[in-house]
């Protein structure tokens, strides 16, 4: 019984440094910019916008949209602009992970964000390409 609780209690450390480790209250992010007008900005939406919240990519990354005609969010200071639309940057605690300029249709933006969203599973902050 002792052993058991000294096991029970090294996962429960570790399982709480994991969960810090990712919900530091600034969790991933997919910042979508967009304008007013943007053809591509509506396709998307009507293409991907209602069930992105449902899937796994959506619950990793919840969606923020960000018009780039508004001021510019504060917690977004060390993120670049960008003026063209749209525009998705995923960003975890307050870091640029990856940026997907355009959309084409859907099956290369879930294969695009996935390349991007992969980078935040790489403990050592490198991309794939890096390591």
């Amino acid at each position: 019984m002792h052993l058991e609780l000294k096991i029970f209690r090294h996962f429960a450390i570790g399982y709480t440094a994991l969960i810090a480790m990712f919900s530091d209250g600034r969790a991933a992010e997919l910042i979508m910019l967009e304008q007013p007008g943007c053809a591509w900005c509506q396709r998307w939406h009507q293409e991907i916008g209602s069930i992105y919240p449902k899937t796994g990519e959506g619950l990793k990354a919840p969606l923020r949209q960000v018009n780039i005609h508004q001021p510019w969010p504060e917690d977004l200071a060390n993120i670049k602009k960008e003026r063209f639309t749209p525009t998705f940057i995923v960003v975890s605690n307050g870091v640029e992970i990856g940026r997907l300029r355009g959309y084409t249709g859907d099956e290369f933006f879930w294969y695009l964000l996935n390349e991007v969203l992969d980078k935040l599973l790489d403990p050592s902050g490198l991309s794939k390409d890096n390591s």
